[in-house]
C-alpha cells in the first residue's frame, strides 16, 4: 500500500500557514450573520442513532429517481410471463405451493443463454421482491408481500443462482473494455447488474430485519441465510470479499460502468447482517470480557449515549458583537437613568436589556469568562488580550467575583437543557496511568523507581496510599489490553506455550479473506468517499460515481435539472452514508476480535489520508448539510409505486420533506467523528495530526449540531488535543472546556485541561507508527503465514517411526510404480564409496 496511490484531500480554506482564511467584504459579513442566525435558532435534534434508519428509508435509498421508469417495466415483464402461467389470478391469490412452482419456473429460465431473456426473467423475479406492488392498495401491503416473497425466494435457492449471474457480468470483459471507451456513461450501461444487485439488497435487508410476527421458518432461515453469508461457501470466500473486488476494479478504472451505490449498500448490509451491529458488538464485548475472567463493563455506552442532553453551542463572532452591543446599550440606559433619577425625571431606572444566556455554563449560570469566547482560534492576535474592552480581566481582579442574577429566559422552560448532577461515565484508569503515577511519587519521595510494580507503598506518605486505592478502584482493563499482553508472550515463547487456538468466528474469515488486498481496499473506499464528500471539487481525473444515476437523455427542461441535481446530491449522500457506517462496523468488530487486526485497518487508513480527509468532510457549513432537503418524496419507493404520481413542480422540488434534520446526513457525520476517534486514540503522533491540521475551529463549528452524541464526538476529539492548543485557546474557550468536562469520560491521571507534559512527548510519527507496523507484521506472520515456525520444527530422526509412517499415495502411483523405480532408482548411478570418504 503506497500513500501516494491516493490523491492528498487537502484541507480547503487554509493558507500558506495553516489559518483559516475569512471572506471578505459584505458577502463575509452576511455570511457570518446568517452562520450565527442559524446556530442560535438551531432546534434540539430529535435523532436516535443505529444500525440503520427505518426498512422503507433503507429500501427507498437504494434506487435513484432517473430508476423510477424502470418499475413499471419490471411489472410488465412478470405480467406477460405470469399470464400464462396462472390463466387470469393474482400472485396474492395462489397458494404457496402454486407460488413455488412458478419460482421454480423462473429458476429454470435463468439459466438460459440468451442474455436478453435473462434478464427479463430476471426482472419479474425483481417485481417478486418489490411486493407485487400493483396487486396492493397500500405501502404496508406492498412490504408485506416483498417480505413474503423474499423468504420465498430465498428457500426457492434464488440467490446462489444470482450469484453464479452476477459473477459472470463481473469478469464480463466485453462490457467492461465497451464502457472504459465510452466517452460518457449511463444508467443503460449497468442494467444487468442493477437489476441482480436489487434483488440481492432487497433479500439481504428484509431478511437480515427481524420483526414481531416472524414465523418459525423464517427464523431458521435467517440464520442459515447470515452463516452462507459470512461463510466461505461462494468460490472459497465470503461474499462480502466478491463485493470488495468490485470496489477496486471500479476504482482502477477497468469497470467504470460498476452501480457504486448499490455495491456499497450491498456491502455495508452485508457485513451488518452477518457480523451484527451495534446491539450485537455490545453483547459480544460483554460475553468476551466474560471469558477472559475481566470485571464487567461499568455501563452500556449505548443507553449512556441516548440519555444524554445536548447542549446549546458556543457563541459564534456574530452574537457575541450583538451581545457586546446589547451590554453597551445597557450600560448607557444604567448611566442615563441615573442621571434621571438624579434630575428627579424619573423614580425608577429604566429596564436592562435581555442577554443571550449560553447553556453550556456548567449549572445555567453567568459565567465570567463568558466574553472570552469571541474568538474561534488561537491565531487572532487583536483578540488574545482581553473580552470586552474597558474591562478588567477577571482573573486579574483582587475581590471575588458575584455573578449578577440570570436575565430572564428568552425561551420556554421546556426547552431548557438541565444537566444531570451526576457526571454521566464512570471514570476510567489504565494500568499504565498507575504505573507512571507510582514511579513519579517514588522519585519525588523516595528518590528512586521499582519498575512496574503496582503494590508496593513502602516510604510513600499516607494521601500517595489513598490516591493509589482509588486509581485502582477504577482500573480498567480492555480486551485489547489482554490481547496485546498474550501475544508478547506468544512471540517469546513459541514453543512453551504451543500454537494458539483461533476461534472460527466470521470476523475471523472476514479478516482472512481480506488479508492480501487489504490496501486496496481501503483506498478504494476512500477514493470513493473523496468523489462523494460535498466539499470534493470536481476534477476530470476523479472517478464518475454517477454512472447509476445520470440518464442517457440528459435534462431539457428547468424541471428536469432541477430533479436530476437533487438526484445527484442523494446519491452522494447515500454514497457517504453506506462508505462511513461499513468502515466503522469493520473497525469496532476487528478491534474485539483482535486489536491487531483492528491496528492494520486503522494504519492503512491513516497512511491513505483518512484523518484530512475527514476533517475536509467537516470544513463546510455542517448545519446546511445536515439539514438538506435532497429528497422528493412522493418518487421515493413504496410510495412512488402505490399512489397515483402528481405533477411535479418546482415548487414541490424545493420543499422536500418536512423533517428538520436529514436522517442519513446526521447519521454519516457521526460515524465520520466515531472513525476519527477509533484512529485517534492513545495515538499520541495522530493526535498531533489534528492539531497540525488545525482541526480545533472545524471541529468546534460542528458542535453547533444540536445533538448529543455528535458533540460527545466532537467534544472527545477536542479533549485529546487541547493541551496542544495553548493557555489562551483554553482561556478563550472556556465553554468548550465546561462541556468537556460534563460530557466526556474522566480519566483521572489526566492532565488534558492544563497540558503541563507536553514537553515530555516528542512527536516522532514514522518511530510510532513503524513500531507499531513492526507487531502488527509479527502477530500477522505467526499467525496466519503458511510456513510458520519452520525454523523451530523438531525433526523425527526415529528409523522406526520415519519407516512406519503411512503415506497416501495417488491412484495412478499404483499402476506406474514399476516406472518409477526403473527412473528413479534403478537407473540413478550411487557412489556408496563416497559415504566412506571424509568430506
Amino acid at each position: 500500500m503506497q500513500a501516494e496511490d491516493m490523491e492528498v484531500p487537502f484541507i480547503n480554506n487554509l493558507n500558506d500557514n495553516g489559518d483559516r482564511l475569512r471572506p471578505r467584504g459584505k458577502d463575509a459579513f452576511k455570511d457570518q450573520q446568517k452562520e450565527s442566525e442559524s446556530s442560535m435558532d438551531s432546534p434540539n435534534l430529535e435523532f436516535e442513532y443505529g444500525d440503520t434508519d427505518t426498512l422503507t428509508a433503507e429500501l427507498s435509498e437504494l434506487y435513484s429517481y432517473t430508476e423510477e421508469p424502470e418499475f413499471a417495466l419490471n411489472r410488465d415483464y412478470f405480467e406477460e410471463d405470469f399470464r400464462s402461467h396462472a390463466r387470469g389470478r393474482r400472485w396474492i391469490e395462489l397458494s404457496l405451493e402454486e407460488q413455488r412452482a412458478y419460482v421454480m419456473r423462473l429458476l429454470d429460465a435463468l439459466e438460459v443463454t440468451d442474455r436478453d431473456r435473462r434478464l427479463k426473467v430476471a426482472r419479474a423475479i425483481l417485481y417478486l421482491a418489490q411486493g407485487v406492488f400493483d396487486e396492493c392498495d397500500t405501502e404496508v401491503d406492498v412490504l408485506h408481500w416483498s417480505r413474503h416473497n423474499v423468504f420465498l425466494l430465498y428457500d426457492m435457492g434464488i440467490f446462489t443462482a444470482l450469484l453464479e449471474l452476477l459473477s459472470m457480468e463481473i469478469d464480463n470483459s466485453q462490457a467492461c473494455s465497451s464502457a472504459v471507451r465510452k466517452p460518457a456513461i449511463s444508467l443503460a450501461d449497468s442494467t444487468e447488474l442493477r437489476v441482480l444487485l436489487s434483488i440481492m439488497y432487497l433479500m439481504v435487508e428484509t431478511i437480515r430485519v427481524q420483526t414481531e410476527d416472524d414465523r418459525p421458518e423464517w427464523t431458521a432461515a435467517r440464520e442459515a441465510f447470515k452463516n452462507e453469508l459470512g461463510s466461505p461457501l461462494y468460490n472459497g470466500e465470503p461474499f462480502a470479499l466478491l463485493l470488495f473486488t468490485m470496489v477496486t476494479k471500479f476504482c482502477s478504472m477497468n469497470a467504470p460502468h460498476f452501480p457504486m451505490k448499490k455495491v456499497l449498500l450491498l456491502l455495508w448490509k452485508t457485513i451488518l447482517f452477518t457480523l451484527g451491529g451495534f446491539e450485537e458488538l455490545q453483547e459480544m464485548k460483554v460475553r468476551g470480557r466474560e471469558r477472559l475472567n475481566l470485571p464487567p463493563l461499568p455501563e452500556n455506552s449505548i443507553k449512556v449515549v441516548r440519555a444524554m442532553r445536548a447542549a446549546s453551542p458556543p457563541a459564534s463572532a456574530m452574537e457575541l458583537i450583538e451581545q457586546q452591543q446589547q451590554q453597551k446599550r445597557g450600560r448607557r440606559s444604567r448611566r442615563s437613568a441615573f442621571v434621571d433619577s438624579l434630575e428627579g425625571d424619573s423614580p425608577f431606572p429604566k429596564k436592562q436589556p435581555l442577554v443571550k444566556q449560553d447553556s453550556l455554563d456548567t449549572y445555567n449560570e453567568r459565567d465570567p469568562f463568558k466574553n472570552d469566547d469571541a474568538r474561534e482560534e488561537e491565531e487572532d492576535p487583536e483578540d488574545t488580550d482581553s473580552g470586552i474592552e474597558g474591562e478588567v480581566d477577571p482573573l486579574d481582579r483582587d475581590v471575588i467575583i458575584q455573578p449578577p442574577p440570570p436575565p430572564p429566559p428568552l425561551r420556554p422552560p421546556t426547552e431548557r437543557v438541565n444537566f444531570p448532577k451526576g457526571l454521566p461515565w464512570a471514570p476510567k484508569v489504565r494500568e499504565k496511568d498507575i504505573e507512571h503515577f507510582l514511579e513519579t511519587s517514588r522519585n519525588k519521595f523516595i528518590g528512586f523507581t521499582l519498575g512496574n510494580d503496582t503494590e508496593t507503598l513502602v516510604g510513600l506518605p499516607r494521601p500517595i496510599h489513598e490516591s493509589v486505592k482509588t486509581l485502582k478502584q477504577h482500573k480498567y482493563v480492555s480486551i485489547a489490553e489482554v490481547q496485546i499482553k498474550k501475544e508478547e508472550e506468544l512471540q517469546q515463547c513459541p514453543l512453551t506455550l504451543g500454537e494458539e487456538e483461533v476461534e472460527e468466528t466470521l470476523t475471523e474469515i472476514m479478516y482472512l479473506g481480506m488479508l492480501p488486498n487489504l490496501s486496496q481496499y481501503v483506498i478504494a473506499l476512500l477514493k470513493l468517499l473523496l468523489a462523494a464528500a460535498p466539499t470534493s471539487k470536481a476534477k476530470t481525473d476523479s472517478i464518475n460515481i454517477l454512472a447509476d444515476v445520470l440518464p442517457e437523455e440528459m435534462p431539457i427542461t428547468v424541471l428536469q435539472s432541477m430533479k436530476l441535481g437533487i438526484d445527484v446530491n442523494r446519491h452522494k449522500e447515500i454514497i457517504v452514508k453506506a462508505i462511513s457506517a461499513l468502515l466503522l462496523l469493520l473497525l469496532k468488530h476487528l478491534k474485539l476480535n483482535h486489536i491487531y487486526q483492528f491496528e492494520i485497518v486503522s494504519q492503512h487508513l491513516v497512511f491513505a489520508n483518512c484523518i484530512p480527509l475527514i476533517l475536509k468532510f467537516f470544513n463546510q457549513n455542517i448545519m446546511s448539510y445536515i439539514s438538506a432537503k435532497n429528497s422528493i418524496c412522493v418518487l421515493d419507493f413504496p410510495h412512488c409505486v402505490v399512489h397515483e404520481m402528481p405533477e411535479l413542480t418546482a415548487e414541490s422540488l424545493e420543499a422536500g420533506d418536512n423533517n428538520q434534520f436529514c436522517w442519513r446526513n446526521l447519521f454519516s457525520c457521526i460515524n465520520l467523528l466515531r472513525i476519527l476517534n477509533k484512529l485517534t486514540k492513545w495515538k499520541h503522533s495522530r493526535t498531533m495530526m489534528l492539531v497540525v491540521f488545525k482541526s480545533a475551529p472545524i471541529l468546534k463549528r460542528a458542535l453547533k449540531v444540536k445533538q448529543a452524541m455528535m458533540q460527545l464526538y466532537v467534544l472527545k476529539l477536542l479533549k485529546i488535543q487541547t493541551k496542544y492548543l495553548g493557555r489562551q485557546w483554553r482561556k478563550s474557550n472556556m465553554k468548550t472546556m465546561s462541556a468537556i468536562y460534563q460530557k466526556v469520560r474522566h480519566r483521572l491521571n489526566d492532565d488534558w485541561a492544563y497540558g503541563n507534559d507536553i514537553d515530555a512527548r516528542p512527536w516522532d510519527f514514522q518511530a510510532e507508527e513503524c513500531a507499531l507496523r513492526e507487531c502488527i507484521e509479527k502477530f500477522n506472520s505467526r499467525r496466519y503465514d503458511k510456513n510458520k515456525n519452520g525454523e523451530f520444527a523438531p525433526v523425527d530422526n526415529c528409523l522406526q517411526s520415519v519407516l512406519g509412517q503411512r503415506v497416501e499415495l495417488p491412484e495412478d502411483f499404483h499402476y506406474s510404480y514399476e516406472m518409477w523405480l526403473e527412473r528413479e532408482v534403478f537407473s540413478q548411478p550411487i557412489q556408496w564409496e563416497g559415504l566412506l570418504q571424509n568430506p
